[in-house]
């Protein structure tokens, strides 16, 4: 399976979060010299280093050493190193085979059906539905790809399963040439990473590699109210599927019942749903499909649907303190996500938002204001957020995060809501989306 070519040089791994260490082991493991390095420097990352370093595997820590990865036999680059990355574009400028590790982990799992999920939001949350759906039906409940378990852990198993339930982003579906998944499904597309795309048209593009390898035999599922969706898949090979949560589909939902339906008869009561928002009906009518697709028995997707609780991050309730609801919503990186999430919202509410920006357009959120009793902003995004929607909403500037939670909460009263929904990257405080929601957790549960 791995190229001969592959054995004449090195190959070099670009990142050291843990799908690059995951990448260097399994190619270590099968006899191959490797060169890894991350443009980071931390403790961590040294001590990471120091754990790793052998007879076969070089690593840098705070550099990139560019001409080495100029000479590399191929180049594995980790799911958060975008396409344009100094390490990937000297690659791509001397025509050195540049692979996701996504990708490579496709190569080596001939036997497991992949189900790939992508699109911009509630790709997480669908993922996860479908693999809690596999277990319903006796599988292991395995999830992989961007989702947090790198897919090539799953390949270096002995025995990996039989379908697996896999979320791609942009970043991995720009380098994945050998990616064909069984079932594909695309939740939704709006704009996003226009801090790393120089356009819409191109992050787009990178979405539509899903279908690069499409046959007569691929299923693909997909959002019938997302017109962009229906475009992007337009004169695709295969069989194509879908939902929608505002008319008749394959899937979709009865509001006048309040039940979702699959194939034309009842699956569920949108009460035994318990997600909030009509997003997550969406994600439970595309898991539901795809499993369906599957295979996989009706009663089984009934019971998995029942039974998953919300992710970490994903409109999470903490908790409720004299009358109010807490709920973390870190996940929400850009402005699409966080309407979303303001959407699903059946209480008045204090929005707590703020971050580093990623190109999009706060005045988008103003739409969704409507219950929203005020606004407490933070971060680099502040003046931005402040600007766009003062006219709106009564909007607050503080100093920092733990600032942000502490004014939400004096402004919210019994019956209310507080929701953290940045619209925004966490890097200006944080190193990822998970710390920003665990903070709030903390700072919640120490009230």
């Amino acid at each position: 399976m791995i190229p001969e070519t592959w054995h004449e040089g090195e190959v070099a791994v670009v990142g050291m979060g843990r799908s690059g260490c995951a990448a260097t082991k399994f190619l270590e493991s099968r006899g191959l010299h490797v060169y890894l390095s991350d443009a980071a420097d931390s403790a961590n990352l040294r001590e990471l280093a120091g754990r790793l370093s052998s007879a076969n595997v070089a690593i840098d820590v705070g550099r990139h050493d560019l001409e080495r990865i100029a000479r590399a036999s191929a180049v594995i680059a980790s799911p958060g190193v975008p396409p344009d990355a100094p390490p990937l574009r000297t690659a791509r400028e001397v025509g050195v085979e540049i692979l996701a590790e996504l990708d490579l982990a496709a190569m080596f799992l001939q036997h497991t059906q992949l189900i790939v999920v992508t699109g911009t939001n509630g790709k997480t949350t669908t993922t996860a539905l479908l693999a809690h759906i596999l277990a319903a039906a006796g599988g292991q409940e395995l999830a992989a790809g961007n989702i947090g378990l790198p897919l090539i852990e799953v390949a270096a198993k002995s025995q990996p399963p039989r379908w697996l339930a896999v979320e791609a982003s942009s970043f991995q579906l720009h380098d994945a040439p050998h990616l064909d998944p069984a079932i594909g499904v695309v939740t939704n597309l709006s704009p996003d990473h226009l801090d790393r795309y120089p356009n819409v048209a191109a992050y787009y593009a990178d979405k539509r590699n899903l279908f690069r390898n499409a046959s007569a035999e691929s299923v693909w599922v997909l959002n019938n109210d997302d017109r962009q969706v229906l475009e992007l898949a337009e004169g695709v090979a295969g069989r194509h599927c879908h939902w929608s949560i505002g008319g008749t589909a394959d899937a979709h939902y009865d509001r006048g019942t309040q039940e979702l339906m699959l194939h034309g008869s009842r699956l569920l009561q949108r009460s035994d749903l318990s997600l909030l928002g009509d997003h997550n009906v969406a994600n439970g009518l595309a898991a539901a499909l795809a499993a369906a697709a599957a295979s996989v028995e009706r009663e089984a997707i009934e019971d998995g649907l029942r039974s998953f609780v919300p992710l970490p991050n994903r409109l999470e309730p903490i908790r409720e303190i004299a009358g109010v609801l807490w709920i973390n919503d870190s996940k929400a990186t850009n402005v699409s996500a966080a309407a979303v999430a303001l959407e699903a919202m059946t209480r008045p509410y204090v929005l707590i938002a703020g971050g580093r920006p990623k190109g999009d357009d706060f005045s988008q959120l103003v739409g969704s204001l409507q219950s929203c009793k005020s606004v407490v902003v933070y971060g680099e995004a502040s003046s931005a957020i402040v600007a766009a929607l003062q006219r709106s909403a009564m909007v607050i500037a503080v100093a920092d995060f733990a600032d942000a939670v502490e004014c939400a909460g004096k402004k919210a009263r019994s019956g209310d809501a507080v929701l953290l929904s940045p619209a925004c990257a966490s890097f200006d405080q944080f190193v990822n989306y998970e710390q920003r929601g665990e903070t709030f957790r903390c700072l919640v549960a120490a009230m």
